[in-house]
């Protein structure tokens, strides 16, 4: 069987590989919109947002004594105090200390953990599991678009807003059992018991929660009758794409896996069909250099969560480089009259066209790298490009280097990729433009800190 370093070489390269655009952008198969994207954007601010994350992440189970030890060996986060009803944001780095992503673990019982996110972090961990020497089992729930089963095994929602305890506190019968941050806990939605997780997609308090996958409609319809008096909204695929732009969650980065010899092992375990082998990279910043692609914990605002208390793959890359110079997460407001003139461009003929702006996320790409420019020069990229209907304005998340993250000063976005556009169907063929943009704070109150959207 074909596997990812057979792709890099087939392909001249694991840049050649990337950016052919396999996969255009990362897909939630949820329907694109209950009502319209606009008002479901706001309803996570105004009312209660039901959004379902049942189809579109990977989950790996993993059973076994040696459970906690194998994840301890390849996060970068500490594992004190973690156990049965605990939550934790695995940090997995490979061994230059540059990240392979980030997942949540579920601690479902004593050693019975539940990993659920995006596939690098539990391709990482089914890696180390079958050629290290860990006494676990491991089996694997895939998302929908790699798997040719109908149905998953857990049904997983997310109710969030202002309005969201009211209904929890209906649906449940009286209050609800104090669930710390983090932590997990279980209550009742009508006829159904779930497990809930208390964390933050959009900023507001609510719960992402679980159970088996035969009680999802009827969770769901018990949800939203109670919930119609209380304004809650059922949020589509267009707008749960963005709610990372507005959360802080960057999740689209390149895994540091293509090009050092240490992962030479794992590329070649990786199968040519992997999320890995086919991920799309695009944008306006191009390097010739893949590493160029890598970011560390502290680019992603990691840096309260990445611990030196125990040993892990990449621990001395990363303690080697904590005096490098970083970039920091950072958000940019775009000026509306250049969003004006980009689409008032759909009008032109020939070469005056520039790169449409898909609304209200417009990465066009699994992994979108777009240039900031302050008086010419790099200063730094956004991977998340979207519309806000709560701030009435186009906002971008990604890093800027810590230097030049000045709230307040004015910057350039680059928009659009070079020579017309890479040959792949994903991307027209389209002109370059630069965007005026202004650096912000968090678009919203420091009541947004959170997980983000996975």
């Amino acid at each position: 069987m074909a596997s990812l370093e057979d792709e890099i070489r087939s392909a001249g390269g694991p840049l050649q590989l990337l950016q052919s655009g396999r996969s255009g952008a990362y897909q939630f198969p949820v329907k694109p919109e209950f009502s319209n994207w606009r008002d479901e954007q706001e309803s996570w601010r105004t009312s209660a947002a039901l959004m379902d994350l049942s189809l579109h992440m990977n989950d790996l189970t993993v059973k076994g004594p040696d459970t906690y030890r194998l994840l301890s060996d390849l996060g970068a986060n500490s594992f004190r105090g973690f156990g049965p009803m605990k939550a934790k944001q695995l940090i997995a780095v490979g061994h230059d200390g540059n990240m392979i992503g980030d997942a949540i673990l579920f601690c479902l019982g004593e050693d019975h953990v539940r990993i659920v996110g995006r596939p690098p972090v539990s391709n990482w961990v089914q890696f180390n599991a079958e050629t290290g020497d860990y006494d676990v089992e491991l089996s694997r729930d895939e998302r929908s678009v790699q798997s040719d089963k109908p149905t998953r095994e857990f049904y997983r929602l997310q109710l969030q807003g202002p309005n969201a305890t009211k209904i929890f506190e209906k649906v449940n019968g009286g209050p609800l059992p104090e669930i710390k941050f983090f932590h997990m806990g279980t209550f009742h939605i009508g006829d159904y018991q779930t497990t809930a997780l208390n964390h933050r997609m959009s900023g507001f308090p609510g719960l992402e929660f679980f159970g088996p996958w035969a009680d999802l409609d009827g969770v769901r319809s018990t949800l939203l009758a109670a919930g119609a008096e209380f304004g809650i909204t059922q949020i589509g695929g267009r707008a749960y794409a963005s709610v990372a732009g507005e959360s802080g969650w960057i999740a689209n980065t390149v895994p540091a896996i293509y090009s050092s010899d240490e992962m030479k092992p794992f590329r070649e375990w990786l199968p040519a069909r992997s999320f890995e082998a086919n991920l799309a990279l695009g944008g306006s910043f191009v390097s010739d250099r893949i590493e160029d692609y890598y970011v560390t914990p502290w680019d992603l605002g990691y840096t309260h969560i990445a611990k030196f208390d125990h040993d892990f793959i990449g621990r001395e890359a990363l303690e080697r480089r904590a005096g490098e110079k970083r970039r920091v997460k950072a958000w940019i407001r775009w000026d509306r009259d250049d969003v004006a003139r980009i689409f008032s461009s759909m009008y032109e003929e020939g070469d005056k066209r520039f790169k449409y702006i898909e609304t209200p996320a417009a990465f066009y790409t699994a992994s979108q790298w777009d240039r900031v420019e302050k008086d010419g020069e790099l200063v730094g990229v956004m991977n998340l490009p979207n519309y806000s209907s709560n701030v009435r304005g186009w906002i971008s998340l990604g890093m800027i280097d810590e230097d030049a993250h000045v709230i307040g000063d004015r910057v350039e976005m680059v928009w659009g990729e070079p020579d017309g556009g890479r040959d792949t169907p994903f991307v027209e063929r389209h002109t370059q433009t630069k965007v005026g943009a202004t650096i912000i704070a968090r678009p919203f109150s420091e009541s947004t800190e959170g997980s983000g959207n996975r």
